[in-house]
Order: C-alpha cells, then sequence, then structure tokens
C-alpha cells in the first residue's frame, strides 16, 4: 500500500494448562509462558506499531498481593520496551537469588509479570491521541476477583453514542466516550449484575461469603454475560478478556468481520489475530489452528475447561478482504495464494494496457507488501509468453534454425527491482514547494533498469487509497527513467466508501476514487446527482441506523469503473511527468474469485454487513457536502 493507513490491531493470548513446575522440567525455563506470548507479539508486529501492552493473572495469590500486572508501552519500538522492562526485572533476580529462578511460588510474589493466564495487544490507533493510557489491555478492578476485567481488542463498534447513553440510562457516569471504555463498561455491567445474582442465590443457601467468592468463580455464566452485554453492539470485532480469578475469553462479532485463530493441547491455550503466529510459536501445521467462529466466544475456564459457545446469532460471513490483500502476513498458506490470484487476474488488463509489448515492458512492485501478487503476475505472464513461444514454433513447421529458437525463447517477462522506498524524510523546511520535492525521493529508483523512451514500465501496488504518494513522489521519480508509459497496476479494487471496522479510511474526502466521481459528474452536468444524494442523506439523518440506506451509490453508478480509473490517472498526473500514466484496478468479481471465503468488501462496494456502516457513509456525505473534515463515527 504505498498509501500509509493505520488499521487492524492485533492481540495474542495465552493460558498455562499445566502447573509451572511441568514447564520447568520440559522446557527447562520457568517463563516459557512469557517466551511465547513476546513471540506471539513480535510476530504479528505488522498489526500495531503506535504502541503495546501486556497483562498477567496469578492463580492463588494470598491477599495482600497483586494478582493482576499490566506493562505498557508507546515508545517507537514498544514490543521490544516492554519485554526488556520484564528482562531487567529477571536479570535482577538472576544476580540477586538465582536460585528463585526456579521457584515459582516466589516469583509470583516477587516477578510482577508472572502467571499462568497472558494477555497482550498491538495497537495501530485510527482515531485519539496515541498516549499510554489509550493502549490496551484496559482494566477494570474491584476487591471481589469475579468483577475484575482486563481487556484488548482489536474493534471499532459504530454506534458508541447509541452505547454511552444507554450506560448513562442504566446510571452510570463514564468518564470517556471511546468505544473501549463503553464496551468495558457494558460487560463490567453485566458482570456485576451476574455476580449479584450468584452472591443473593448462594446466601440463601448459607453459605458463607468467603465460600461464596469461589463458588461465584465456578459458576460465572460468561457466554450470557457477553450476549446481554453485546447485545446492541454494532461493529467489527474481535475482544479477548481475562477475569480476576483466572477465566478468559475470546468473541468475535457475528459477520466475523474481525480474524481471531485458536489452538489448544493439554498444556496451552492460545488465541492470535493470525494464524501463522501460533504456527511458529508453537511449531504446529495449519490444521491444527482454527477460526474462532462469528458470533461465537472461546472461553477458557479457571479449571482450563475450553468451549466455543455461540453468544449471537450469526450473520453473512462478512470477513474483510483488506485482511487478504494487505494487513495480515503473507506468510499465511492461504493469504498467500489469493494474493497470488490478485496478480494473476490483473495479467489480461495489464497485457492490454501494453498492447502485448512483452518485450518492451519492465514488470516492478511498491511497496514490498505486493510481492505476493507480483509473484503471481509474473507467473501468469510467464504462461502468455509459453503460449506465445508454442505458437511461434508451430508456425515455423520444424524449419526453425538454432538462432530462431533461441530468439523464440528468449520471451520472459522482465522483471526488475524499480523502485525501493529508502526512508520516511523529515524535514525542517516548510515552503510547500520544497517539501514536495523532498517528498519526490522517498523512493529510490534504479538507474538502468529500463531503457529510456523504449519501455513501458508496469509497478504493481496492492491497493490505491489517497493516491498522495503516487503524485507527490512515485510518479515522479519513475519519470526520471524515461518509459513512454507508465501502468500502475492496484491488486485491490477503488477504494469508494468509508470504513468504519477498524480501518483508518474514514472520510470519503480521502478516497481518490470519490473525487474522479465527483469531478466526472460535474465535467459531464450531473451535478443535481450530487445535490440529490445530498437532500436524501439529510433527510434520513436522524432515522435508526436500521432504516439507512446507503444512497452514496448514486455517486457512482452513472459510470463505469474502466471511466472512473481513467478519471483517477488524470487527477494523479503529476504536471511535470512526460510518461503517459495508467492506472488499473483489479475488479470486485476477480477480488472474490481470488478469496472467496473473505468476501467483505463494503469499502469497494458500499455493501456494509452492518446497518451501522450505512449510518457512517451517509453521516461522511454530509460532512463533505458541508465542509467539514471530520470523522463519521
Amino acid at each position: 500500500m504505498s498509501d500509509f493507513i493505520h488499521h487492524e490491531c492485533g492481540i495474542a493470548l495465552i493460558r498455562l494448562r499445566k502447573p509451572p513446575e511441568y514447564y520447568i522440567a520440559k522446557y527447562g525455563t520457568t517463563f516459557y509462558g512469557l517466551n511465547k506470548l513476546h513471540l506471539l507479539m513480535q510476530k504479528q508486529h505488522n498489526r500495531g506499531q503506535d504502541g503495546a501492552g501486556v497483562a498477567a493473572i496469578k492463580f492463588d495469590v494470598d491477599p495482600g498481593h497483586r494478582y493482576i500486572s499490566r506493562i505498557r508501552s508507546n515508545s517507537d519500538t514498544p514490543i521490544k520496551e516492554i519485554f526488556s522492562r520484564i528482562g531487567k526485572a529477571v536479570k535482577d533476580i538472576e544476580e540477586k537469588y538465582p536460585q528463585r529462578l526456579r521457584d515459582p511460588d516466589w516469583l509470583k510474589h516477587n516477578l510482577e509479570m508472572y502467571g499462568e493466564l497472558f494477555l497482550g495487544h498491538l495497537r495501530y490507533g485510527t482515531f485519539g491521541a496515541n498516549t499510554v493510557e489509550s493502549l490496551h489491555p484496559f482494566i477494570r478492578e474491584n476487591n471481589w476477583k469475579t468483577k475484575n476485567i482486563v481487556l484488548a481488542g482489536n474493534f471499532n463498534l459504530t454506534n458508541v453514542d447509541e452505547l454511552f447513553q444507554k450506560l448513562i440510562d442504566l446510571g452510570q457516569c463514564p468518564v470517556e466516550t471511546s468505544d473501549t471504555i463503553t464496551i468495558i463498561e457494558k460487560i463490567g455491567h453485566f458482570l456485576d449484575q451476574e455476580n449479584e445474582v450468584l452472591y443473593q442465590k448462594f446466601k440463601k443457601q448459607g453459605f458463607s461469603k468467603r465460600k461464596i467468592s469461589g463458588m461465584i468463580a465456578k459458576d460465572l455464566d460468561i457466554r450470557k454475560i457477553l450476549k446481554n452485554a453485546s447485545s446492541s453492539w454494532d461493529g467489527g470485532y474481535v475482544i479477548a478478556g481475562l477475569l480476576g480469578h483466572g477465566d478468559a475469553f475470546v468473541m468475535r462479532d457475528p459477520n466475523g468481520i474481525r480474524p481471531a485463530f485458536h489452538y489448544a493441547d493439554d498444556e496451552v491455550v492460545v488465541v492470535a489475530s493470525e494464524r501463522p503466529a501460533i504456527q511458529t510459536a508453537f511449531n504446529i501445521s495449519f490444521n491444527e489452528v482454527h477460526e474462532v467462529k462469528p458470533g461465537s466466544v472461546l472461553i477458557i475456564k479457571r479449571d482450563g475447561e475450553v468451549s466455543q459457545l455461540q453468544y449471537k446469532t450469526p450473520g453473512k460471513k462478512t470477513s474483510c478482504s483488506f485482511e487478504r490483500i494487505y494487513f495480515s502476513r503473507g506468510t499465511d498458506k492461504n493469504i498467500y495464494s489469493e494474493r497470488k490470484n490478485l496478480g494473476k487476474f490483473l495479467a489480461p488488463a495489464i497485457l492490454k494496457a501494453v498492447d502485448y509489448d512483452i518485450a518492451n515492458t519492465v514488470f516492478a512492485y511498491i511497496p514490498n507488501t505486493a510481492i505476493d501478487a507480483y509473484y503471481g503476475l509474473i507467473k501468469e505472464l510467464d504462461f502468455f509468453c509459453d503460449t506465445i513461444k508454442r505458437d511461434r514454433l508451430l508456425d515455423l513447421k520444424g524449419n526453425a534454425s538454432p538462432k530462431q529458437v533461441e530468439e523464440i525463447l528468449r520471451l520472459r517477462p522482465r522483471a526488475e527491482k524499480v523502485a525501493v522506498k529508502d526512508m520516511k524524510l523529515r524535514t525542517f523546511i516548510t515552503q510547500d514547494s520544497q517539501r514536495d520535492d523532498l517528498a519526490t525521493h522517498v523512493y529510490d529508483i534504479t538507474y538502468g533498469s529500463i531503457i529510456p523512451g523504449s519501455d513501458n514500465l508496469v509497478v504493481l501496488d496492492d491497493s490505491i487509497v489517497r493516491g498522495t504518494t503516487l503524485k507527490q513522489s512515485i510518479l515522479r521519480i519513475l519519470d526520471r527513467l524515461g518509459p513512454k508509459k507508465i501502468i500502475i497496476a492496484s491488486s485491490a479494487p477503488q477504494i469508494r466508501y468509508p470504513d468504519c471496522y477498524g480501518i483508518d479510511m474514514a472520510k470519503l474526502t480521502d478516497f481518490i476514487a470519490f473525487k474522479a466521481a465527483i469531478a466526472l459528474l460535474k465535467e459531464t452536468h450531473q451535478e443535481h446527482i450530487i445535490n440529490d444524494v445530498y437532500k436524501r442523506c439529510k433527510e434520513q439523518k436522524d432515522l435508526p441506523k436500521e432504516k439507512i440506506v446507503n444512497y452514496v451509490k448514486e455517486i457512482y453508478r452513472p459510470f463505469p469503473a474502466s471511466i472512473i480509473s481513467e478519471k483517477i490517472s488524470q487527477l494523479l498526473i503529476p504536471s511535470s511527468c512526460n510518461a503517459r500514466v495508467q492506472i488499473i484496478y483489479q475488479t470486485i468479481e476477480d477480488l472474490h474469485d481470488a478469496c472467496p471465503d473473505n468476501i467483505g468488501d463494503w469499502y469497494f462496494t458500499g455493501n456494509y454487513p452492518t446497518p451501522g456502516g450505512n449510518k457512517v457513509v451517509n453521516k461522511s456525505f454530509i460532512n463533505y457536502i458541508e465542509g467539514r473534515n471530520v470523522r463519521a463515527y
């Protein structure tokens, strides 16, 4: 993605199912859980570089000692800082009391981040300040163990204002309006309620207060709590929670928008946002790792029992396709195959754009995340070249000279590393013209990689959101190589609508496809469509989200995707560019063929999986017309 956007957070949960002594005997370390948590987070660092946090819960700790610990960091290298702090504490013990490193009971009372239950979080903030206080895990504390919650997740709710009002109606006075606070307080309310119901039940049966605490811990109905808490949630979410007495859960939204995977054996239970992280950390096969089902919660009880229960009726599964295109690591078996198919399916349009002149076309990619799709494209082009070579050899009818055969066999795609991102350039210069000149040099080019004036240059990108980097940097620097034509091919379709489920794409005015459609409407004297859509959006502004219709689709309806792509090309060509420029996008149909199990495509089609999506796009269009450069949720 040449236009960087913040997106998708990541989670990592580990529950040790054996006594600490087991891991010392088998693996030679007291810190098996922490080591695995560290590895899981490192293998998902792509999911969050704004900050990170970890929490641990210790079992069987005497009253008066902390049993919940947490460390958070918003440094430039948050995972490193967190585990360096933990490592320093371990090193201090090693130097002063080396024999204690194999004494789990002593460590529980003297080492902060030690326990049987761990939760890690990686943050990409889509909204709000990037302070330590804004980082997960969040804690809702109480003197009753069963009322403590540690919460972290990958989520965005579209109806926080509505849920906030419900909390007020319950008599609460939350100190913040963020979806994280709203979620933890909502769960906390029903957790408190369940505690009270069980307390009164056991009290009537004559049990002592101290005895009742343990009985509540055993009988807490987590599924019921989460079902009640989430009844009005609208959004995409994977939420992990730890309760103070040792229960844990991971819940996934009913449409499966956000990803979550789990693995369990007799030693551990593990949950993470990405499958390969679990495979690598525990050296297990693809088929041993399973998805958390949409509308279900994975529950890990204090005694180690694991169950997956439905807490909400699943909707149509619309898992985020951007996970497959860009966000998730390409080391996943399925994602790697899907990304190669995305490149493969672009081949016909690219060949047409270069007039099938393979011999005089160079193929490259930007940025590194596009490399898997690039492999798929090159493989398909190889197949195309093989077809041409076969036909040419057949045309010679056995009368070819060795030189002719060599010439024919020489035909293959010219794959080159044409552009490389150098670094983030910062400057004290404030003048726009000089800043733009500096921005041009964010990418380096490989001089001599193409023949000036003769070669076409095809560059594969995984997506084009705003087009800013293309116009200010990539096209300018590529043009210096002297190609006769530059083709930028996006393995994602045109991004037309705001996301509201965890990707930082909340404003219509950010999208080059939207700007192109508006420009076309004005050029073709169809401004009445803009006015009509605005009128309809205003009329339904105060309707319940379930009754709102996405009228913004009418902005795009008059034009085929190819015409909008042409206009995007015109808008993004720098005035100084000498080469002809064409931008090609993946089709919606080919996207679904490439990623058949992740059909969430609302940012491309406007088909939102929840009613809140229509409310967000409606508000976003009103903001555009009224000149408010703010998020729509």
